[in-house]
């Protein structure tokens, strides 16, 4: 497989899963505007887990040309209550079986560490979070389905950030996974930003491991600093003054980024998410990493 590039509508993400004025079919229809060849997926842009309403959004989707390369889930496997995190299992499982529906086989399954309760030390959270995600793998396998744990920051429905949004702790939960043709990492450069770590130091650590990848970017408003994003207890988190925009001006070193990848072998998906100001800036980021691929991914 050569390296492609896939659409994530950020811009819509409350309206189609929480105020639920948009659907997933909108969007892939409004999507055909688009030069990409994958569409990527959230768990709440369904109304229904049904076999038939999953074949319908992987129909529509096949319609356009594309195909489905991840579905985004967000489990809660830091949650202090034990019941909690049985369920939050069960729900990731639902959802590597929703993620085979809609992707087929080797699709990506996101997966997230937790929440950062306040009431979880470092070392517990590990634990759980490891122990989770190992009881999803044994189902991953059976249906050929690659679990990509994301350096994230946040979900939307969250009270607290992520557990192991820094990237100390990320490398700490990565390395109590065992390796696994089945778990690897979904790489965010800009979520490195907001967590005030050196994006292109924690590809270095994790290339590997990288199954899959978010290509969006951020930016400073004028007389604005990174130092300004840290928060009291030590976190970053999301400013006004910190934006989202055209993938390839903001503060990732994509040039550093892709290089790392091609150096790396990188064979996978490439995502975009974008479109906070409009379609026609997703557009001019997709043309972006178009240029991006064709550089360093040439064919032949």
């Amino acid at each position: 497989m050569t390296v492609r590039i896939s659409a994530f509508p950020k811009c819509y993400l409350e309206v189609i899963s929480f105020d639920r004025t948009m659907t997933v079919f909108d969007w892939i229809e409004m999507s055909k505007q688009l030069d990409c060849d994958g569409l990527e997926m959230y768990e709440g842009f369904f109304t229904s887990l049904s076999e038939k309403y999953l074949n319908e959004v992987k129909d529509a989707v096949e319609a356009t040309g594309r195909v489905v390369p991840m579905l985004c889930c967000s489990p809660d496997f830091t949650n202090p209550d034990a019941a909690a995190r049985v369920e939050a299992v069960a729900k990731q499982q639902a959802m590597i079986k929703a993620a085979r529906i809609i992707g087929g086989p080797g699709v990506v399954c996101r997966v997230l560490s937790g929440q950062r309760y306040p009431e979880v030390e470092r070392k517990q959270g590990i634990a759980w979070v490891s122990e989770c995600i190992q009881a999803c793998l044994p189902l991953a396998e059976e249906l050929d389905v690659v679990l990509g744990l994301e350096n994230h920051y946040k979900d939307g429905h969250w009270k607290y950030p992520e557990f192991a949004q820094k990237m100390d702790v990320f490398l700490e939960l990565l390395e109590a996974i065992p390796e696994s043709k089945y778990f690897g990492v979904q790489y965010d450069p800009s979520n490195a930003v907001v967590a005030g770590d050196d994006p292109v130091e924690l590809l270095k650590k994790v290339a590997p491991r990288v199954v899959s990848m978010h290509a969006s970017d951020r930016y400073l408003l004028p007389g604005k600093t990174l130092d300004e994003l840290r928060l009291e207890d030590g976190t970053v988190g999301y400013p006004q003054f910190l934006k989202h925009g055209v993938t390839g001006k903001g503060l990732n070193d994509y040039e550093s980024i892709f290089r790392i990848l091609a150096e790396h072998n990188y064979n996978s998906w490439i995502s975009i998410e974008d479109g906070m100001n409009g379609l026609d800036e997703m557009a001019e980021s997709l043309a972006y990493l178009r240029k991006m691929v064709a550089k360093y991914f040439p064919k032949g």
